[in-house]
């Protein structure tokens, strides 16, 4: 839940605090927490009591939901500043393209958890870049989307460029640029033969209704579909996400 007039986000489930705790307390403005989950934030509190920030243990877990808007907070609610992902620029792909980075994009994409569902399999596989468009159909960081990640979202650092269509276009040259279509000759096993040995790549996944915009599947140097039965047209987009990334991460 967003807090409008304090620009605060409830980040809540268990896994997703605790990675929060552990690796940047200080972007913890408040938190609260019930009795059972107490002993495992002793070190966030001592580092919220040193920067004179609010800790508290509820009376009640009626607290919790209230301030999460989530029956799922599982014990535990922190209070951070909302997240603005970095804005991605030219240089800044130039310097990907260098590095011979792994970017996952994602095109329009629009239920929170399944962002979140992204995050997490795209910290397990180690694919630490994911980026975003503007698009008023994308899904933005929310707490729900903070805890279907477990944690993720410590791990992974999201960008936001203008579209989804402006990074395929502006990464021409610089990576290899793969799109997700159901409909594709390529399959999945196929994408090693179709990156270089050392080269950047970025791997872009669409809508979970209309799929990859016309402009990204036309400006796509490679289109891949993940090959099935054909029982079902086509895989939940968080589902194929977390297939790509295990073919990524091993690239």
């Amino acid at each position: 839940m967003k807090n409008r007039q304090t620009r605060e986000l409830a980040v809540c489930g268990f896994e997703a605090v605790k990675a929060l705790a552990d690796r940047h307390p200080e972007r913890i403005e408040r938190l609260f927490f019930n009795q059972d989950r107490a002993r495992f934030f002793g070190a966030a509190c001592k580092a919220l009591a040193s920067s004179r920030r609010l800790y508290r243990m509820v009376e009640a877990d009626a607290e919790l939901e209230k301030l999460s808007q989530s029956v799922h907070h599982q014990g535990v609610v922190a209070m951070i500043r909302e997240p603005e992902p970095r804005r991605l620029d030219t240089d800044i792909l130039r310097a990907w393209h260098e590095a011979h980075e792994r970017v996952f994009a994602l095109d329009r994409v629009g239920n929170a958890n399944n962002l979140g569902a992204i995050v997490r399999s795209a910290a397990f596989f180690g694919v630490g870049k994911i980026v975003i468009g503007d698009d008023d159909d994308q899904a933005e960081i929310t707490t729900s989307a903070y805890r279907v990640a477990q944690g993720g979202m410590e791990f992974v650092e999201i960008w936001r460029a203008p579209s989804a269509a402006w990074l395929v276009a502006a990464s021409a040259g610089k990576m290899t640029r793969i799109g997700a279509d159901h409909r594709a000759r390529n399959r999945l096993r196929d994408l090693p033969e179709l990156v270089e040995q050392g080269e950047g790549v970025l791997v872009v996944l669409g809508n979970e209704e209309t799929g990859l915009s016309p402009e990204v599947k036309a400006s796509c140097d490679h289109l891949v579909r993940i090959p099935g039965t054909g029982d079902v047209e086509s895989l939940n987009v968080a589902q194929a996400a977390t297939l790509f990334l295990y073919e990524l991460a091993s690239l």
